[in-house]
């Protein structure tokens, strides 16, 4: 009895592990269905525009998400050696710059809360943030890669909720930003308004740099 037990034992853990990674071959097709099935495009029952829009940012609990404003590509990241090192990373163009200001221009004249401002360490998403809103905080995590195509501390900040009355804003690239939220990839100085709900967000609106100034300010 005692030898049947064993072999009962044996037999059980060998289906375990020939189970095991055809769960997992199962599962990974699964998984990458769902990854491609996300989309930053506002949902249909959800999306905001004018006047509701500046409605919903002047409540506050939400995330505005930028993309940097337009850079000069005849330069690039690779020589640099840290984040300080502007000299050797891909900068904001002037167009870039005057266009950070004007949309800090207008969401001053909207009347928009702040908040929070985080951007990533990249001198370019740094000046974007500084000129549009005056200030930032330096945040690794919003481009830190935590496994292969995967930015979950991009993803906890997206989806962290914000109280009434304040926003949290954001300025980042658009790799991180499709890798987490999905397609249509962010245009330079396009944004996205988010509705956190602690686990996940819903998405509201997305604005490119002219759409600021055909927001109304009444």
């Amino acid at each position: 009895m005692h030898r049947l037990q064993v072999a009962a034992f044996i037999a059980s853990a060998l289906v375990a592990l020939w189970a095991g990674p055809a769960q997992a071959q199962a599962a990974g097709p699964a998984a990458s269905a769902q990854a491609a099935e996300r989309s930053s495009y506002p949902v249909a029952g959800a999306r905001l525009e004018g006047a509701a829009l500046v409605r919903a940012l002047r409540e506050g609990g939400l995330v505005i998400y930028f993309r940097h404003t337009a850079t000069d590509f005849s330069k690039n990241d690779r020589g640099m050696r840290d984040y300080d090192d502007c000299a050797n990373q891909r900068p904001l163009s002037e167009q870039g710059r005057a266009d950070a200001r004007e949309m800090g221009q207008r969401i001053a004249a909207l009347k928009l809360p702040l908040g929070v401002v985080k951007a990533s360490p990249m001198c370019r998403t740094m000046e974007h943030a500084k000129l549009m809103l005056g200030m930032a905080t330096p945040t690794t995590t919003m481009r830190e890669l935590t496994g292969p195509g995967e930015y979950l501390g991009l993803k906890r900040l997206l989806s962290a909720r914000m109280p009434p009355g304040i926003n949290r804003w954001m300025v980042g690239h658009g790799t991180p930003f499709r890798a987490v939220a999905g397609p249509p990839h962010l245009a330079e100085g396009e944004a996205i308004v988010l509705k956190p709900d602690g686990e996940s967000w819903t998405v509201l609106a997305r604005l490119a740099v002219n759409d600021w100034a055909a927001l109304p300010l009444r």
